[in-house]
């Protein structure tokens, strides 16, 4: 029997669609038999900070929107756009990052970048604070990794997971008339609700 033939006996016979019956099972994310969903994260706690800033974000949500879509992603995989809002008391901001193989990120960290070729996309860092805007400065890559565990069905999962980044981004702040940049780590685990 051919393997593609086995596949699509497996998945028929098994009443499972395709994509479920090649890999994305119930134990799933980031290796190891992970459950799904965020496993104990805090609902808040990924963090801006550097130069005197500190910005907070939290109350992320993950849905496969296509907003992002790899060229080469398995048939089945959909882009997962991943956002969550300013949570500390200046309030206002936005955190969005888009994930071209959700079912890359469930198995090892992957690199941020901002343009089409990044394994996941920053969309927008933004937020408020002392007074001052903060949005990610474009003209400067960020480094760093984002990974996730407890991250099944490639983020489209009801149960959530759990999101950790640790990079580098640039911010420019703007204070009335005076705008500058501040290198600003992002950093924390949290969980991400499912759609």
């Amino acid at each position: 029997m051919s393997l593609s033939r086995f596949r699509s006996s497996t998945s028929l016979r098994l009443g499972l669609p395709l994509v479920l019956a090649l890999g994305s099972a119930p134990g799933c994310g980031g290796g190891g038999g992970d459950s799904c969903g965020p496993g104990g994260a805090p609902p808040s706690g990924l963090i801006a900070s550097g130069g005197g800033l500190t910005l907070t974000y939290g109350q992320f949500t993950g849905r496969p929107n296509n907003d992002c879509p790899a060229s080469g992603a398995p048939m089945g995989v959909i882009s997962l756009t991943i956002t969550g809002m300013q949570t500390d008391t200046g309030g206002g901001g936005f955190a969005t990052l888009c994930v071209g193989r959700p079912d890359q990120l469930a198995n090892q960290p992957l690199g941020l970048g901002f343009d089409a070729a990044a394994a996941v996309r920053v969309f927008e860092i933004n937020g408020q604070a002392n007074g001052c805007t903060f949005s990610v400065d474009r003209s400067q890559l960020p480094g760093g990794t984002a990974s996730a565990s407890g991250l099944c069905g490639n983020g489209s999962d009801a149960a959530g997971f759990a999101l950790t980044i640790d990079a580098t981004v640039a911010l420019t702040r703007t204070c009335g008339t005076t705008i500058d940049t501040v290198p600003v780590t992002l950093s924390g685990r949290v969980a991400v609700a499912g759609p």
